[in-house]
């Protein structure tokens, strides 16, 4: 059976491509999954939906109940779906949702067969990783693409060195369909260490290379009004809190240093690492 379920009136697609993010890892502040949630808006139209009882482990990311009035009320169950959404002039599929738990190998050879079964043309990740960069300064967009000549001068930002850290399932999935000879290419903002929640100046930064990438104009005011907002609540917060405005002079200077190279691929894998550990010991219970 297959792990995914075809909607029964399928868009007619032209070189289409596919935007690919999920939220969890590789997703710091949930930067790049808000940017996809931004482009989509509730016009997009459902294209495929996976098959949540294969792709997801209900333990480890358990659906939403809601009790109302002490009644169980209904489950609300995480998803992956590919929809479509037309772009500044370009037919676009979105990927989305909570990263897959289980079954990734699967998960991968179907969405390639399916993705040339639609005729796709090209892959892009969005994600976002933590890194020690200040939100006083412009957000750097890292850039990743299967061969050269993908990028255009403004992308050329790339990790030095060889990089090595926990995988995403994203990144599993996007291998597979270059194996396959789909070129792919991938735009990761770098999240200050102190931000929680939402962090519109990355999402703002992922859908601006994004555009520039499809050469599209994605109407982007709101997102750019809301960026500017969570800047002054940052610069508030920092200036009532002596320790946090010694942390981000030291993230300034260091910001200030690595204009002239990128960080190599061992400080940015420390980073994630580092992270990953912090997120872990948040989420186990007290003993």
């Amino acid at each position: 059976m297959p792990l995914y379920r075809l909607a029964d009136d399928l868009p007619e697609l032209r070189d289409a491509v596919l935007v690919a993010s999920f939220d969890g890892w590789v997703d710091a502040a949930e930067a790049a999954s808000r940017a996809v949630a931004q482009v989509a808006g509730d016009a997009a139209a459902v294209v495929a939906s996976f098959d949540p009882d294969a792709v997801f482990d209900y333990r480890s990311r358990r659906p939403v109940l809601d009790v109302v009035d002490g009644r169980l009320s209904d489950l609300v169950w995480p998803e992956l779906l590919l929809r479509h959404a037309w772009l500044g002039g370009r037919d676009v599929l979105l990927l989305t949702g909570a990263e897959p738990d289980l079954r990734w190998r699967a998960l991968a050879t179907e969405v390639r067969e399916l993705l040339a079964r639609l005729g796709v043309v090209q892959w892009i990740s969005l994600g976002a990783v933590p890194a020690t960069v200040p939100h006083t300064r412009p957000v750097p967009v890292m850039a990743t693409a299967s061969r050269d000549g993908l990028l255009g001068p403004e992308d050329v930002r790339r990790p030095g060195g060889l990089l090595r850290v926990p995988s995403a399932a994203l990144s599993a999935l996007e291998l597979e369909v270059t194996a396959a000879g789909m070129p792919a290419v991938g735009f990761f903002a770098q999240v200050p260490p102190y931000v929680g929640g939402g962090y519109a100046a990355a999402s703002l930064a992922l859908l601006e290379h994004l555009a520039r990438h499809l050469a599209i104009t994605l109407d982007l005011d709101d997102l750019s009004d809301l960026a500017a907002r969570e800047r002054t609540r940052y610069d508030q917060a920092a200036a009532a809190d002596p320790e946090t405005q010694e942390m981000i002079a030291r993230l300034e200077a260091m910001a200030g240093e690595e204009e002239l190279r990128l960080p190599s691929g061992d400080e940015l894998a420390r980073e994630i690492q580092r992270f990953l550990r912090d997120r872990t010991d948040e989420e186990e219970p007290p003993g």
